[in-house]
């Protein structure tokens, strides 16, 4: 899964980057980072991946400079997860997928996430210009909140893995 494993022997841009990040877990994985997600548990939660699927994803991503670890518990040893600014240079690359997932991937489902410009208050809804004031905004331009449904969707997920 890392860059140099599978892909060291070509130039293509592409295959390079499906190296880092081009499963279903390590993408989930790097939108509960995106989320504000930090430890384990919570990463665990919500992507519903096994824990030895989580931790070799993450072992991953480390190894990859996406993410880093910290220790946030000596005892017993604990470690949160946290981007590094090569992992949030990845975030157009989840903002994509969230659009295309928007337009081609549901039906008359409410939106997951609205996003706010912080400078102007307004929604920007799928796009990375600020369709009101036609500034381009990043992620740290943005207010996030979910929509109801999606919302319901990881609470749910947090009860059913807190009853097990």
């Amino acid at each position: 899964m890392t860059g140099t494993k599978q892909t060291a022997d070509t130039n293509c841009p592409v295959a390079r980057s499906v190296d880092v990040a081009g499963d279903r877990w390590t993408i989930l994985v790097l939108r509960e980072l995106y989320m504000g997600a930090t430890r384990f548990e919570e990463i665990q939660i919500q992507t519903e991946a096994t824990p030895q699927m989580l931790a070799s994803r993450l072992k991953a991503l480390e190894a990859d400079g996406m993410v880093a670890r910290h220790p946030y518990s000596e005892k017993p040893l604990r470690h949160e997860y946290r981007l590094t600014d090569k992992g949030w240079a990845f975030y157009p690359v989840i903002y994509a997928l969230r659009a295309f997932g928007e337009n081609w991937c549901k039906h008359d489902e409410e939106v997951a996430m609205h996003f706010v410009h912080r400078a102007c208050g307004h929604d920007v809804g799928l796009a990375n210009v600020c369709p009101h004031c036609g500034e381009p905004v990043e992620r740290k331009d943005l207010d996030a909140t979910m929509g109801e449904r999606f919302a319901a969707e990881r609470t749910a997920r947090r009860e059913a893995f807190r009853r097990r």
